[in-house]
């Protein structure tokens, strides 16, 4: 169910369970291998990467008219260079690879547009025209507007070609990576020589993953690995001379031991479930590793009533830190916010390690506070990334682009899975404008100096369990059931009598004085009696008169 507001605030999306991951991917060093065995890794994998490259080409030439016939011939095409199965797992790869190409051209397709409408809209406006919260303004100046105009070209130009492509089915791949492509040209600046950037690229072109299959041995033929962690690999055809195994398969003298879900693993393995391997090489370390891949069932989901029976934990993400804060089942702040910090700096594998320690210190947190679901905003900065959106603020671009929405939703979500523990996506729109409005000052005290994003992360937890963002504020001081008292804001769902008045018992003290009956006339009429008679001064009843 999605809200609207009379002053134009966009709809709001209702929250959703985030499903489970399908899948488990472990990865481990191939230790103690000999000169020999990295030769005839190098080979296997040069000798499959041509035969890649020459699949992705056929593929992309293809474009729109690509069916199964058209897959069947490549793998027929090249069946005779390697096996039948290294072919279909290369003809899946390849597919794979297109398929991702083609959605990284639609998102790059939508972002030319929102840049085009941007700059449309500020050159139509005069020059220093101010903007509002919702549209921007108009230019600087008459040299910024003169730029922008330029730039507003460049995109239309870039807006056809794109779209052309997209017509056409025509997308550009480049195996081994864009990034790693260009670095050949600023060798100086990367800290490489010639030689160095070469074995890194052709590294990167290899292809050594081979898809599993149950009823097969150990769960996959191609490459296979032993509960004992023996790995062979099965040898292409022109490559069948280097086998030192039976039916034409090489046997590493290392050995693969997953530590991580291993037993998992052996249990698959065992049972000849189906595997999938994937063998790559860290040309910076000089080590080898595999990874190990197979399907999951998907864990099936708690009612979401039932996963906020124990409160609630908002998480509100941020470019350095995640901050917390538990909420009890009527959306009230329990305790004290957390924070859990990471730098996201240095290599990629540092970056990672860095979200998966937040991540874990998070999730511990949560068991030990007993709650099953974590509300997370759906963050998707795709159309917040351009200049164009917000112009001179490069820091805040910055920010945005660094900020490592996609992973650590995909890091958390697998992570809980195992924990247990329910991960909840809400609708980011006026999360830190409405929390910092509504929670941050009732939550600041002389101990305590609550943040910004700590009331956003109450607001998340708030739109989560199905309350509103605002607070309810307690009634004027005359209407309060204590007189000028205090007052509980937030009252149980259920309870009764919450919201009037209180009324006093009827029984008195022991020494209470007697009230005369002009005294009683004036405080209002006696308690009637179950007879409906009412009882006049010094009147007894046997029956114990009934409380209000």
């Amino acid at each position: 169910m999605a809200s609207t507001d009379q002053r134009g605030l966009r709809p709001i999306a209702a929250p959703y369970l985030v499903p489970g991951p399908t899948g488990v991917a472990v990865r481990t060093r191939l230790k103690h291998l000999t000169s020999q065995d990295e030769k005839v890794l190098r080979l296997v994998g040069a000798h499959l990467g041509s035969l890649a490259a020459t699949d992705l080409k056929a593929r992309c030439a293809d474009g729109l008219d690509h069916d199964s016939h058209t897959w069947a011939e490549r793998k027929r095409h090249l069946t005779p260079e390697c096996s039948s199965r290294w072919a279909g797992s290369i003809t899946k790869a390849t597919h794979d690879q297109w398929a991702l190409a083609r959605r990284g051209q639609v998102a790059h397709l939508r972002s030319v547009e929102a840049g085009i409408a941007t700059l449309r809209h500020r050159l139509s406006l005069p020059v220093g025209t101010k903007g509002t919260k919702k549209r921007p303004g108009g230019y600087r100046s008459k040299q910024e507007w003169h730029a922008k105009s330029r730039r507003l070209a460049t995109l239309q130009e870039r807006l056809a070609t794109v779209r052309a492509d997209f017509e056409a089915g025509v997308v550009r791949v480049v195996r081994g990576g864009k990034r790693l492509a260009r670095n050949r040209h600023h060798l100086d600046a990367t800290g490489l020589n010639q030689s160095q950037w070469r074995e890194r690229w052709q590294a990167a072109r290899w292809f050594l993953q081979a898809d599993g299959e149950s009823g097969k041995r150990f769960g996959n033929e191609t490459i296979r690995i032993t509960p004992q962690g023996e790995v062979s690999i099965k040898l292409p055809a022109p490559l069948a001379g280097w086998a030192n195994a039976p039916h034409g398969r090489y046997r590493l003298s290392g050995t693969a031991v997953f530590a991580h879900r291993g037993q998992e693993w052996a249990e698959r393995v065992e049972a000849n479930r189906a595997v999938a391997y994937r063998v790559h090489h860290d040309v910076e370390r000089g080590r080898w590793y595999i990874t190990a891949s197979w399907q999951i069932p998907t864990t099936p989901q708690i009612p979401l009533r039932a996963l906020l029976a124990q409160g609630v934990i908002g998480v509100d993400t941020n470019a350095d830190h995640l901050a917390a804060w538990r909420l009890d089942t009527h959306g009230n702040p329990i305790g004290d916010p957390r924070r859990f910090d990471y730098a996201l700096s240095g290599t990629a594998s540092h970056r990672d390690a860095q979200v998966r320690h937040a991540l874990t210190r998070l999730l511990r947190w949560a068991q030990s506070c007993g709650v099953q679901a974590i509300a997370v905003e759906d963050l998707d900065f795709t159309d917040s990334k351009s200049r164009e959106r917000h112009g001179r603020r490069k820091r805040f671009r910055q920010v945005i682009s660094g900020m490592p929405t996609a992973r650590l939703r995909a890091r958390l979500t697998s992570m809980a899975d195992a924990t247990g523990i329910a991960i909840i996506a809400v609708d980011a729109a006026y999360t830190s404008r409405w929390g910092a409005q509504h929670w941050q000052k009732p939550t600041t005290s002389k101990k305590r100096q609550t943040s910004g994003h700590d009331a956003a992360s109450i607001a998340i937890g708030r739109r989560a369990q199905g309350h509103p963002i605002r607070r309810r504020t307690a009634p004027p001081r005359t209407h309060r059931s204590d007189g000028c008292g205090p007052r509980t804001v937030q009252a149980e769902p259920g309870a009764r009598g919450d919201e009037g008045i209180r009324h006093p018992g009827l029984e008195r003290a022991h020494d209470a004085r007697t009230p005369t009956l002009g005294e009683r006339e004036r405080g209002g009429p006696a308690h009637p009696t179950p007879f409906g008679v009412r009882a006049g001064p010094g009147a007894a009843s046997d029956v114990t008169p009934a409380h209000c």
